[in-house]
């Protein structure tokens, strides 16, 4: 004897219903979110709080220092502007000294892309004998205080004869173990092997596959790094500061001789950060359209 069990009509409701409500939060691809009003508002005040630095450094070096310390202090610039930021240029040797940071950034940019980029690609794809000992031991390297290589370091320059140049602080930092596991880790997921086994299938050596290969699936990381690599070395002070000397400095050591007398004049110092950051701005607006869409183009999955 059959049993007819009653039917379930509102499991179909229930599951059409569902499918409704799934339908409705689903984004299509290439749809963007619309921002309410408080997307706006915390925009505003991120970019507010972002200018706002800036904004005071430039307030100050247009005035005096008896008004920059006044109380309230000067909310709008003032009419000094051009002559602290001469004072500055004068009495820091600024000019020189942006000419080296833009060398020792250049070169510890450049060279960090290049050696980060083909370990990141050896250590990701490339499959050899201690491979994750070596990587463990590139993590580690990390956890190392850079003051504790300070001593060394120093004496080591000072006996190959580069002490107080600028080969002195381009080459202990031409690659950096952040680059290479920031590199590594994007290969892993951008690269996938069967591209690398085509071209060799078609005859490419390990140099063209890095030319026509990895460099291409590599760029919105390079980009990125090669951004944050250049904005370090050129804010770096502590190394410079010790390895190189007054006569010969980079733009942070020669702001630190701005502010190193007794009763230092912060207008003055005030105009020179100034003009320590407009080189910093300059590189971004002339590179910020092609790092964000380095950055898109690394976010898009297809």
């Amino acid at each position: 004897m059959t049993t007819i069990s009653p039917t379930n009509t509102a499991a179909p409701e229930l599951l059409a219903n569902e499918g409704k409500g799934r339908r409705r939060f689903k984004i299509g691809a290439g749809q963007q979110l619309k921002g309410g009003p408080f997307t706006y508002i915390a925009l505003v005040v991120v970019g507010l709080g972002s200018i706002l630095p800036l904004y005071w450094t430039l307030v100050a070096a247009s005035h005096d220092q008896q008004r920059v310390l006044d109380t309230p202090p000067p909310l709008i610039p003032g009419g000094r502007l051009w002559s602290n930021l001469q004072a500055a240029w004068e009495q820091a040797n600024l000019g020189k000294a942006i000419v080296n940071s833009v060398i020792v950034a250049g070169c510890i940019t450049v060279a960090t892309l290049f050696f980060c980029t083909l370990a990141g690609y050896a250590f990701a794809k490339m499959r050899f004998r201690g491979r994750g000992v070596l990587m463990t031991a590139v993590i580690a390297t990390l956890t190392i205080p850079p003051q504790l290589s300070v001593v060394p370091l120093f004496m080591l320059m000072s006996d190959i004869g580069w002490g107080g140049k600028l080969e002195s602080v381009i080459f202990p930092t031409l690659v950096g173990a952040f680059g290479v596991f920031f590199m590594r880790q994007y290969l892993l997921e951008a690269l996938p092997y069967e591209l690398i086994e085509a071209a060799k299938v078609d005859g490419a050596s390990n140099i063209r596959i890095v030319w026509n290969v990895v460099l291409p699936a590599a760029r919105p990381a390079m980009m990125v790094l090669g951004m944050l690599t250049f904005v370090q070395a050129w804010n770096d002070f502590f190394w410079p500061f010790l390895a190189l000397n007054q006569e010969n400095p980079t733009i942070q050591v020669a702001l630190g001789q701005l502010s190193a007398s007794y009763t230092p004049d912060q207008s003055i110092v005030m105009a020179g950060a100034l003009i320590s950051t407009l080189p910093l701005l300059v590189v971004f607006v002339v590179f910020g359209k092609q790092i964000v869409g380095g950055i898109m183009a690394g976010a898009v999955k297809g």
